[in-house]
């Protein structure tokens, strides 16, 4: 199959990146975050959460962070809704559209959230009703679809079975997530060869973890199945709480580099990327792991010197 001409990047950063930092980080920092990545181009961004504070802290600004954002035209931003007094939330502070999620690995579902797959997608169908009801966009998020920490390998029917479930909510989009960044090429490949038999190819996307280096290659195979969605963190951030040892989502600037070079089309702008890459690194003193950022701005700077 070819490769797609144009891929939609979804910018996770602001949300799924920052949820797991120690530190609060303030809001000032994460709508002056969102407003450099809608300046960059990009067409969705996941900008907040709007879940109990008692469990994720580092959202509990949700409604200020939306509030407070430059809204670029025509961009959808995201927000994350576990239940329907989040999706109230998410419904005051215009959302263009929310997330729901569960997970591919019953063992993994039962850690995180303490009930089964069936269960916790169930646990969605008002939260999508309301969300057909008021015009929001829903959008299924699905961990360890490649692999699970607690019970290793997830079989591809379970990821098929989920993908089922969230087409009967009305998703609009699902993602296939690799939580833990266990995937590989060849894994992917026969997921979303899977997948694709059940919902449409061009609403399905990508997400992956970069924990044993893989998500580049991992993303190129996605490619080769027409996959034409892929989710990616500005610097790198982020990183899953009940996943221990896996890093953080694979960094939006590596993603772009990789994709300009491919000659595909996403109507985002690099340079700007990694400038928001590193602001954010500096704000929340964090290590920038974006391999193509670091090297953009070593360039960038020796070339200022030089100058």
């Amino acid at each position: 199959m070819a490769l797609p001409t144009a891929v939609k990047i979804v910018e996770v950063g602001p949300r799924d990146g920052l949820q797991n930092e120690k530190e609060f980080v303030p809001t000032a920092t994460k709508i002056e975050l969102i407003n450099r990545l809608s300046a960059a181009g990009f067409p969705n961004i996941e900008a907040a959460s709007f879940v109990s504070p008692k469990w994720v802290p580092q959202m509990a600004d949700g409604a200020e962070v939306m509030a407070g954002i430059e809204r670029r035209s025509g961009a959808i931003y995201s927000v994350l809704t576990p239940n329907l007094r989040g999706f109230e939330g998410a419904l005051a502070a215009r959302a263009d559209e929310i997330v729901i999620f569960g997970a591919a690995s019953e063992a993994f579902s039962q850690k995180n959230i303490n009930c089964s797959i069936a269960e916790s997608i169930e646990r969605f169908a008002p939260v999508a009703q309301a969300a057909k009801e008021h015009g929001v966009r829903i959008r299924g998020s699905m961990s360890c679809a490649l692999g699970c920490p607690y019970q290793g390998e997830v079989p591809v029917a379970s990821v098929v079975d989920v993908v089922e479930r969230f087409a009967a909510l009305g998703c609009d989009e699902i993602d296939i997530a690799d939580t833990i960044g266990v995937g590989t090429a060849k894994r992917v490949r026969e997921v979303f060869e899977a997948v694709t038999k059940v919902f449409p190819r061009e609403r399905l996307s990508g997400h992956f973890h970069d924990t044993y280096g893989q998500a580049l290659a991992n993303i190129y195979a996605a490619l080769e199945e027409g996959i034409a969605i892929f989710h990616a963190s500005v610097a790198g951030l982020g990183g899953c709480p009940y996943a221990k040892g896996a890093t953080g989502n694979v960094a939006t600037e590596d993603v772009l580099y990789l994709m300009n070079g491919l000659g595909i089309h996403t109507g985002i702008d690099l340079n700007q990327v990694v400038a928001a890459g590193d602001f954010i690194s500096t704000a929340i003193g964090r290590a920038n792991v974006s391999r193509a950022g670091k090297a953009l701005l070593a360039k960038a700077r020796s070339e200022a010197a030089c100058s």
